[in-house]
């Protein structure tokens, strides 16, 4: 644009020198002017030359400063092109320098983008590494750790051809203190508290023990879709002939469970041997090895409480809140009362070849049939609920025409009379067999609060002839005065109540007691001598002799010649306290605590006490040949127990 200004400027510059050069008179058109004109006007012109040809010098004079002014600008313009060209090119190169520059930038950039990407990685190889160490350490650590305790603990199970055996046991040293001795170990002789008539009332007695301690083995496996399990359980609490608290003592190991089980997907479940009853407080369902134990130290546990541990036979269909159980049970009756007319039985001595024990006076039980019981329980998600049902057979061996003192007149005609009225002792006419049914129920509920901090529970048994179902082991029948067999009613009941502050203690507090109804009977007196006045007979008859119960007997086995003997007396009891049992009663209170318990099994130790009452049914000592009675008496027994136990359980 510079130049055109500057080439426009040359032109109109040039144009104006060309005309300033062209001649004054310069004129294209002739002059046709007369000559005197011309004399008139000569001096005109001249002097319009010279201004013209004045003002022309001065303008050619302009115009030359003009050139010379536009020769500088064009040199100006070409000096300011020169540097507008240099200026450009020094941009130009700039521009190179800088595009170089932002070039070698980005790569620096990318260069410090990569760097920085490749530390990144880095580091997070790093980190991984650093992770990786650790882990590896946690893993050697555990590892360590896991290879210490199975070389310290080693398996808990013994894999034996495709079946698990698992070894169990607890060690126990216990000690037990009475107010009243009973003469028995830990486990306490209910029914055996005695009445102030005997000396044990007076004196207390103090035991120590670790025959409770206990051995098991469990051992299962798998047949198809059915898991089968065998256990054996056993405990020193047996005796033998030889068995003594001397020197040595030689208690035997004794059965205590010995079964089998079979239990199928379906809930459906099969077991015998020797278990617990189905009588027994299930945790839930209806299986073995699921028994809710009382905390008791004591192995005979709480007045009121159902159980059994012998021979069954169990089925039952478990399923997800509901269980029906049936089982068939071994059992041996238990007979109470008195005055009956001995012509009959029902238990046989044991025999040495049939491996039963010789020595157990109260032989065993000639059993007709088994017990049979049926159970159902209930776990509906809060709490466990259970009833159960039994029936009980006895039978006995009856000898009508043996010797009774009974009115000859009420004897059967088949029997052979003896002159004078009473018949033969030996006779065995009309000899039959009776055959009696008991039976009854029972309802437990166990219920607890507080997240399972506390539990409370509450149960009820009865009917006739279940008393041996019930810890105190109450009598089960007594005899008519004609030698058959009558159930006793009986009663239990139990409430309980435990306390879980933590996993390490348990603090319990219990209440039960056992009742067994009046079973009595009466025959007139045959003798000259009270003829015609009853003769009491049965369980619990109100006209048994009691008066004696409060008189201290004196020892038994005293030498009865001079010099005396070196035998020592044995306690003794006066003989007229004929009292059975009305009811017992027993309170617990008792805590476990847990020292420790984890992978090296459990240590812990506990101490129980309870306080017992034992009454037994009035008497007024009636004279059945005077037919006098007497005041009438109710004996009462009481007994304060504390047991202390410290125990270590295997893992």
């Amino acid at each position: 644009m510079k130049k055109l200004a500057a080439l426009t400027l040359s032109l109109f510059l040039t144009m104006g020198t060309a005309l300033a050069d062209s001649p004054k008179d310069a004129n294209p058109q002739p002059a046709k002017a007369a000559p005197a004109a011309k004399a008139k006007a000569a001096s005109k012109p001249e002097k319009a030359e010279a201004a013209i040809a004045a003002q022309l010098e001065e303008l050619r004079q302009a115009l030359e400063s003009q050139q010379e002014q536009l020769q500088l600008l064009k040199e100006e313009l070409a000096k300011r092109d020169r540097q507008i060209d240099e200026a450009r090119e020094a941009a130009a190169a700039a521009n190179a320098r800088a595009a170089e520059a932002t070039t070698k930038a980005v790569e620096a950039v990318n260069t410090s983008s990569e760097v920085k990407s490749t530390a990144a990685t880095l580091n997070t190889t790093v980190a991984d590494l650093k992770a990786s160490n650790e882990i590896l350490k946690t893993t050697v650590a555990t590892e360590q750790a896991e290879a210490k305790k199975a070389e310290e603990t080693g398996p808990s199970t013994i894999r034996f051809k495709g079946v698990n055996i698992t070894p169990m046991a607890w060690i126990e040293a216990a000690t037990i203190s009475r107010s009243r001795a009973t003469g028995g170990d830990i486990n306490t002789p209910l029914t055996g508290i005695p009445y102030p008539n005997s000396a044990l009332s007076r004196i207390s007695e103090n035991n120590f023990t670790a025959r409770q301690s206990r051995l098991m083995l469990l051992a299962d496996t798998t047949i198809g879709s059915a898991k089968v399990n065998m256990y054996y359980e056993g405990d020193f609490l047996g005796t033998g002939t030889t068995s003594n608290n001397r020197q040595s003592n030689s208690y035997v190991f004794r059965q205590r469970q010995l079964w089998a089980s079979v239990k199928f997907d379906n809930g459906f479940y099969v077991s015998g041997g020797q278990m617990w009853s189905l009588v027994t407080e299930s945790k839930k369902g209806i299986e073995n090895r699921q028994e809710q134990f009382p905390l008791m130290i004591d192995p005979q546990y709480i007045v009121g409480w159902a159980w059994q541990r012998a021979y069954g036979f169990r089925v039952a269909q478990n399923w997800d809140k509901f269980a029906l159980g049936f089982s068939i049970e071994g059992p041996q009756t238990t007979f109470g009362g008195r005055g009956s007319n001995n012509n009959f039985f029902f238990n046989v001595p044991g025999a040495g070849g049939g491996l039963y024990n010789f020595a157990d006076t109260s032989g065993y039980t000639a059993n007709k049939s088994p017990d049979v019981m049926v159970k159902a329980t209930l776990d509906p998600g809060w709490g466990h609920y259970e009833i159960v049902g039994i029936v009980s057979p006895f039978r006995d061996r009856v000898y009508p025409c043996g010797a009774q003192p009974v009115i000859v007149a009420s004897l059967p005609a088949s029997c052979v009379l003896t002159p004078g009225g009473p018949l033969s002792a030996t006779s065995v006419a009309g000899a039959f067999n009776d055959s009696k049914v008991g039976g009854g129920f029972g309802a437990t509920a166990r219920l607890p609060v507080a997240n399972k901090k506390i539990e409370f529970m509450a149960h009820f048994q009865g009917g006739d002839g279940i008393g041996r179902y019930s810890t105190a082991q109450l009598a089960d029948v007594t005899a008519r005065p004609n030698g058959t067999l009558a159930p006793i009613r009986t009663a239990a009941y139990l409430g309980e109540m435990e306390l879980h502050p933590n996993p390490k203690l348990d603090i319990f507090a219990y209440y039960g007691g056992e009742y067994a109804a009046r079973t009595a009977y009466t025959f007139p007196n045959p003798a000259a001598a009270g003829l015609g006045n009853p003769v009491p007979v049965g369980y619990g008859s109100p006209l048994f002799n009691n008066s004696g119960c409060t008189t201290e007997g004196f020892p038994v086995n005293t030498p009865g010649t001079f010099p005396p003997t070196a035998t020592p007396a044995s306690p003794g009891s006066a003989g007229t306290c004929n009292g059975d049992i009305h009811h017992i009663v027993e309170g617990t209170l008792g805590f476990w605590h847990k020292i420790y318990n984890g992978p090296k099994g459990r240590l812990q130790w506990g101490v129980t006490y309870s306080y017992i009452e034992k009454f037994a049914w009035t008497g007024n000592a009636f004279n059945i040949t005077t037919g006098v009675a007497g005041a009438s008496q109710r004996p009462k027994a009481i007994d304060n127990m504390v047991w202390t136990s410290f125990r270590y359980y295997l893992p």
